[in-house]
C-alpha cells in the first residue's frame, strides 16, 4: 500500500492510499479520484518528503480521508485500530501539535505520546529541526 499525497488544479493538497503506483495511474486516467474539498477530478502527486523513522515516533494526525476503493478491508481494519490505539493512548493537542512536540523534544515538556494537525510547513520545519513525527491516515469513523 502506498499514501501519495495529491493536489487538483485548484492548489488543494489531500491523501489517499493506494495498492501500488500502477493502480494510482489507473485511477487518475479514470477520473476516480476526486478532491474532497473541490470534486476536481483532474489530480496530479504533490511533492512529499519521504519518512525514514529512527525508533517510535511521536505520532500526528491529519484531516479524515477517504480510502481508495482499492484498500484492501483489512487495511481499513488495521488504520482504523491505529486510530482508535492512538486516541486511547496519547494526547490530543489540537493545532498546537507543533508547539507541543517542539516542547517535547526540547525537554521543556514531559515527555508523552501527542496527536494533533500542522501545517506542511510546520510538519517540514519540524523534520528539519530533527523532531520525528508521523502523519497517520486518519480514516472517518463508522456508525456503529
Amino acid at each position: 500500500m502506498i499514501l501519495y499525497d495529491l493536489s487538483c488544479r485548484n492548489g488543494h493538497v489531500f491523501e489517499a492510499w493506494f495498492r501500488d503506483g500502477a493502480a494510482f495511474e489507473a485511477q487518475r486516467k479514470g477520473r476516480k479520484i476526486a478532491c474532497p474539498d473541490c470534486g476536481d477530478h483532474r489530480v496530479k502527486k504533490a511533492p512529499m518528503a519521504p519518512r525514514i523513522g529512527k525508533g517510535a515516533p511521536e505520532p500526528t494526525a491529519t484531516k479524515a480521508v477517504a480510502p481508495s476503493p482499492d484498500v484492501p478491508p483489512e487495511m481499513l481494519q488495521a488504520i482504523r485500530k491505529l486510530r482508535q490505539h492512538v486516541e486511547s493512548n496519547c494526547d490530543y493537542v489540537g493545532p498546537r501539535f507543533a508547539e507541543e512536540a517542539r516542547a517535547i523534544h526540547y525537554g521543556e515538556r514531559d515527555k508523552r505520546g501527542i496527536y494533533g494537525e500542522s501545517s506542511e510547513e510546520e510538519a517540514k520545519e519540524l523534520a528539519e529541526e530533527g523532531i520525528e513525527v508521523a502523519r497517520i491516515p486518519w480514516l472517518p469513523r463508522q456508525d456503529a
